[in-house]
């Protein structure tokens, strides 16, 4: 068992490692952002938190929509069928810039609403054009993660690294030129920060895209954008798991902007509070989200080859790991719970407040790794439906409805708002952790192998 362990272990980490410090480069852009937004003021600083509240729904569909990509040529490489991943790839483009296309549509067209959605009137005010520049981003962004999805259902998760952190550097340097109007140029404030943002994203997509198709590795692949051939039924089976994981992701990250809405109705310092402790929170998430990553690959890689005790071994491996580095990550937020949020903002208001919303984050720490590890897991095993109820229902009947309960009728205001989404995220990982127990359990069974063996 402790052979199997450092084994599992050792495979997992060298797929995860990359892709959480990919992930953790894109949340320290969004950390940059908003520290040097804040440098302006704390009405920015909120109007930044109200525009990605709604941005970053739409954003982690699209995320979810691509990933539909890694499973299926995980599982098509454990075949060892190139045919197939060259196909994948080919739909998966076509899937990917339809879907950009259509939620940039369904941002511009719904940006008005934020008038009526009762914040505050100069956070409005700023957060309008910042979401325009903003969604434009999109399309790049979506091109890019059809060469990354692809790249790492081949196991290949390095490439994606580098030029996501040689982009996002190239994004804090645009935030200083463009923000403050350094080197000649305009100051722009917040919206220099939308267009640092946009330029970062269409040079991921190029570079990206440059080196898949330039590489000799991917040759084999007959890597193209042709059109013909299109097969519905591969489209179809791209969807039913795409479109499910976008939703899985719609319900968790709109849960968190239906919180900074409602701090929105406290006021502008609750909500740049909120937008500090969730800037924070989200930092140990996306790097959770890397081990996701890599426990989608290995276990779609091993239900392709049919080695299903590997598979079992090598996702509870996985939420072992997940649970050591969140416990990490919450003892620094208890600890530094004061400290942190001065790295963003003077206004001593905002920092008491944020410090507060810190320990709750501590609090869920070990229940968000579990759940997004337990969607990466699941979603290699291409089972998607069970689990986006379960976050519909763990989010918005449980977890929101809770927050409201506690923030407005028992007055506890933020911090009930937090205590609610903490309760969804904990009913969310228990599920989840026992979804992958029942279905990998039922796999083993039907290959006679004993459950006490795994």
């Amino acid at each position: 068992m402790i052979s199997n362990f450092k084994d599992n272990f050792s495979k997992t980490f060298s797929l995860a490692f990359p892709v959480m410090l990919s992930q953790l480069g894109q949340v320290l852009v969004g950390v940059a952002d908003s520290m040097m937004v804040g440098r302006l003021g704390a009405e920015p600083l909120a109007a930044a938190s109200l525009a990605n509240s709604i941005f970053y729904v739409v954003l982690m569909f699209g995320i979810g929509v691509s990933m539909s990509i890694t499973p299926l040529v995980a599982m098509a490489d454990g075949k060892n069928n190139p045919k197939r991943i060259s196909r994948l790839f080919n739909h998966g483009f076509i899937i990917n810039m339809a879907s950009g296309i259509m939620l940039f549509l369904l941002i511009v067209m719904s940006s008005p609403l934020l008038h009526h959605l009762n914040q505050p009137g100069e956070v409005v005010v700023l957060a309008i054009p910042y979401l325009a520049i903003i969604t434009l981003s999109l399309l790049p962004f979506m091109f890019f993660q059809t060469f990354k999805q692809f790249a790492e259902g081949l196991s290949q998760t390095k490439q994606a690294m580098y030029i996501t952190l040689i982009c996002n550097g190239a994004n804090v340097f645009l935030n200083w030129v463009l923000i403050y109007g350094n080197l000649g140029f305009p100051a722009m404030g917040l919206n220099g920060a939308g267009w640092a943002t946009l330029i970062s994203r269409v040079l991921m997509g190029l570079f990206m895209a440059y080196y898949i198709l330039k590489s000799k590795r991917y040759k084999p692949f007959n890597i193209s954008f042709k059109l013909k051939r299109l097969s519905f039924p591969m489209i179809s089976k791209m969807l039913r798991i795409g479109v499910p994981t976008g939703f899985q992701f719609i319900f968790e990250v709109g849960a968190f902007s239906s919180a900074a809405i409602m701090m929105g109705w406290i006021g502008v310092t609750a909500l740049a509070a909120h937008q500090i402790a969730i800037n924070l929170a989200s930092i140990s998430y996306m790097m959770a989200s890397g081990l996701s990553t890599a426990a989608m690959i290995r276990v779609g890689n091993q239900l392709g080859r049919k080695d299903i005790r590997t598979l079992r071994e090598a996702g509870f491996t996985t939420f072992v790991m997940v649970a050591i580095f969140m416990s990490m990550t919450a003892l620094i937020f208890i600890l530094f719970r004061e400290f942190l949020p001065s790295l963003y903002i003077d206004d001593m208001d905002v920092i008491k407040m944020s410090a507060t919303l810190l320990v709750i984050a501590g609090l869920f720490q070990l229940s968000d790794g579990i759940q997004v590890v337990g969607l990466g897991a699941l979603r290699g095993m291409s089972d998607v439906r069970v689990p986006t109820i379960v976050t519909l229902v763990a989010y918005w009947v449980i977890g929101l409805p809770l927050g409201y309960v506690f923030g407005f009728v028992m007055d506890m205001k933020e911090v009930g708002i937090w205590y609610g989404l903490l309760i969804g995220l904990t009913v969310t990982g228990i599920l989840l952790l026992y979804r992958f127990h029942s279905l990998s359990a039922k796999l083993l069974q039907k290959q006679n192998l004993p459950l006490s063996s795994v």
